[in-house]
């Protein structure tokens, strides 16, 4: 005998749309940049013993009003919660290398004052995708940009971040034919979005730009294995 049937309609869960809300509510809102020298601590598989510190470049306000630190990672500002991975790192939390405190969440005079400036920048929300914010780099980050075909890469310092109304971050690098006046300041009109004209954009810590500019072997060794695209034949 088969199961009775009940009588009320059955109710269609659209669980693509549930995602793109819960996406919604972790995009970034607001960033702060940190100023106080404050570090990402993250740990290696192959050194499970060691812990490697980062220089935090900012601080960002989640729409579900979560502040995570960002770092120059790999292809983005990236949440440190996002480092993941036994070959690049597993994030364990944030430190002060005055005190050596180590911790897991945002320092509360972060929390305060990305939410007072997340309150006062109140932006009406738009169908089109418009400029929120935008940070001065100060930590001489660069940009490894490659493009397609047999254009040679290009290593650019990065002069700025812009934080879009989806959430996204673009790192601000200079077109040297455009440049006018020196040094190059947010707003100039020599600056654009990396991925606007980049295939790809890696970044780097200024210590590591400066090994590739002086061709450093094993630094140029390790670059060509990160780059190089999947599956291509050995040279």
């Amino acid at each position: 005998m088969g199961t009775q049937l009940s009588p009320r309609s059955a109710r269609v869960i659209d669980l693509e749309a549930r995602r793109q809300r819960r996406q919604a509510r972790r995009r970034l809102i607001r960033l702060a940049p940190e100023l106080d020298g404050l570090e990402m601590v993250y740990r290696l598989t192959s050194s499970p013993d060691t812990l490697y510190g980062m220089p935090l470049l900012a601080w960002g306000l989640r729409e579900d009003g979560e502040v995570v630190g960002l770092v120059a990672w790999m292809e983005s500002l990236t949440p440190c919660q996002r480092l993941d991975d036994d070959d690049q790192g597993r994030f364990v939390g944030y430190r002060d290398p005055e005190t050596e405190e180590l911790f897991e969440a945002a320092p509360e005079h972060k929390l305060m004052e990305l939410e007072h400036a997340a309150n006062y920048f109140d932006y009406e929300e738009t169908e089109q995708v418009t400029l929120i914010q935008q940070l001065p780099e100060i930590q001489g980050t660069h940009a490894l940009c490659m493009d397609d075909g047999d254009a040679p890469w290009q290593l650019k310092q990065v002069f700025g971040w812009r934080l879009y109304s989806d959430g996204t971050i673009e790192a601000l690098l200079a077109d040297e034919r455009r440049v006018e006046e020196t040094p190059i300041l947010l707003g100039d009109a020599c600056l654009y979005p990396g991925h606007s004209r980049h295939r790809l954009v890696y970044f780097f810590q200024r210590q590591i730009a400066n090994r590739i500019r002086q061709e450093d072997p094993a630094t140029l060794e390790a670059l060509a294995l990160m780059v190089m695209p999947e599956g291509a034949p050995d040279a």
